[in-house]
């Protein structure tokens, strides 16, 4: 009941398991959920609809971690492939405005897995449109992950001739270790 009734709820309740069997990596999608779609009726959708059990399973999963003494050693991100762009706009026949896709700002969630707790880096503009502090690529995001897993950032693999090709693209977002 604390992750909530749903089948997202239900997944990070999951993962929890998975993780407390010894399972290494675990990945929870909201699968094939067109309601976060939020092109029209955007924010009656995330009020009354979306974030409220988003949140209710997230904290949950943390609180979970947490009280079991795994949280340090289990890295928790949420990230979606995109923002929202932050002009809001009307659909044509839509009853109410929403958000399209939107690449140049968006918010990722870390936890646990030696991240620092409450950090904030980077902001964005007053529109909310671009960075305006600090801004961090896909590669950094990778690079963030690759050192909360402990990956030396001097790493490589090898391809058939023998040849390294290093991991780290990007470097990780210090700030939020500490």
């Amino acid at each position: 009941d604390n992750y909530g009734r749903n089948a997202f709820g239900w997944s990070l309740l999951m993962a929890r398991q998975l993780v407390e069997a010894g399972v290494k990596l675990v990945q929870v999608n909201l699968g094939n959920n067109e309601a976060w779609d939020t092109h029209q009726a955007g924010f009656p959708s995330l009020k009354n609809f979306l974030l409220p059990p988003t949140d209710r399973a997230v904290s949950a999963l943390l609180d979970d971690l947490h009280d079991r003494g795994m949280l340090e050693d289990t890295l928790v991100v949420m990230a979606s492939e995109f923002g929202r762009t932050p002009r809001i706009f009307k659909i044509p026949k839509a009853k109410l405005p929403g958000r399209d896709h939107w690449g140049a700002v968006q918010t990722v969630l870390f936890a646990g897995g030696g991240i620092t707790g409450g950090a904030v880096v980077g902001s964005s503009d007053s529109n909310g449109g671009h960075p305006a502090t600090d801004p961090h690529s896909p590669e950094d995001f990778a690079a963030t992950i690759y050192r909360a897993l402990g990956i030396p950032q001097d790493a490589h693999w090898e391809d058939l001739t023998g040849r390294p090709h290093p991991i780290y693209h990007g470097n990780p977002i210090n700030k939020l270790f500490s």
